[in-house]
């Protein structure tokens, strides 16, 4: 759970401090105000990363050097969460100087990205969510990313190593086309990636399979397809030479999607099961992703023992009833944050603490 949050320099904000309720906060406010930068800078705390940013540097406030994201956190022990944010240099009079791009600290104490993430939990629910279903499969990793590295240490290392195996793979293979550089300087990084893939693969693996054992929040039923790329000795073999070419890996858990399927109602038992994002209809892809986002939650509570802190971005203007009921018989068990720009939606939730922007 999180106490309070304290933003300097972070997005519009010079200086915010805030409190949260232990049960439900709603922040209000007309658009473009800060709504979901609040969001943003609790989503930061819980998984190092955010959900907004293309590149880190532009949640620095224009025309400063250092943003800073401080949150108080209770758990098992009250815990002090910081990032510390720049755009790679600071200014320290009239002399400029190099800095790293992202701090991160725990009681003070620096900490890699591994050991900082997962100090507490979110889940996301933001009108974006939609997207989840029907564009890109770099969209679907990252979400089984966030979800895994929030609550599996090994997940979060093995992802952070994977990654830096691929950059500099594929720097080899850029060698090789360019320069004739031995292949031999692949062995080491081939037998990283495996190593560290496998284990990616395993756990997404075991995601999907509890995702697709949750209960339906409608007559239609909902799965998720892995379409993984397994990686091994022999497929980067297989593809040895396109890689080259390339100079890309073409292969491995960088390269998995997951498919939405909606399968057919009783009455429909003789249909085949198609998929959501070409034959859905915009509600039926809309409670899938509901779907997905609850069963996300039940995940998080079952694989840390602890609720996780939801946070509800100027959702409930894109919901009909039927998703806003399933919605706010949540909000009664977790710790949420709401934003909206119009208080008529939360009328119903009693004893909310009220922000105004």
């Amino acid at each position: 759970m999180i106490q309070s949050v304290q933003l300097t320099n972070f997005r519009n904000f010079t200086k915010k401090e805030l409190s949260f309720s232990e049960k439900v906060t709603v922040i209000v406010g007309d658009n473009a105000v800060g709504k979901t930068n609040i969001l943003e800078s609790v989503f930061l705390l819980a998984t190092g990363k955010s959900f907004k940013a293309k590149v880190e540097d532009e949640m620095v406030r224009y025309e400063s050097d250092v943003a800073r994201v401080k949150g108080e956190i209770l758990a098992d022990e009250k815990t002090s969460l910081e990032i510390v944010l720049t755009d790679g240099e600071i200014k320290i009079g009239d002399v400029v100087q190099r800095a790293p791009k992202k701090k991160l600290l725990v009681n003070g104490v620096p900490r890699r990205l591994v050991d900082f993430a997962g100090n507490f939990t979110v889940v996301l629910f933001s009108p974006n969510d939609l997207e989840l279903v029907t564009e890109s499969p770099s969209i679907r990793r990252k979400f089984l990313d966030t979800v895994l590295s929030q609550t599996d240490r090994e997940y979060r290392r093995s992802l952070l190593s994977y990654e830096k195996g691929v950059r500099q793979r594929n720097k080899i293979l850029y060698n090789i086309r360019e320069h004739g550089v031995s292949r031999s300087q692949l062995l080491f990084w081939n037998h990283l990636l495996i190593k560290n893939g496998d284990y990616i693969s395993q756990k997404r693996r075991e995601f999907i399979d509890f995702v697709n054992e949750q209960k339906p929040l409608s007559d239609n039923i909902y799965s998720l397809e892995y379409d993984k790329s397994a990686i091994s000795e022999a497929r980067l073999e297989q593809y040895r030479m396109e890689e080259v070419a390339s100079a890309t890996t073409l292969v491995g858990p960088h390269r998995d999607d997951v498919i939405f399927r909606i399968s057919p109602t009783s009455q429909e038992a003789t249909l085949a099961a198609r998929q959501l994002s070409v034959y859905g209809s915009r509600g039926e892809q809309r409670m899938g992703v509901l779907w997905l986002r609850m069963a996300e939650l039940s995940y998080i509570e079952k694989t840390t023992d602890a609720k996780p802190t939801l946070l509800l971005d100027d959702i409930f203007s894109e919901l009909d009833h039927i998703h806003r009921d399933v919605v706010m018989d949540v909000i009664t068990k977790n710790q949420t944050i709401i934003t909206t720009p119009d208080p008529h939606y939360i009328e119903d939730i009693k004893g909310a603490k009220i922000i105004e922007l």
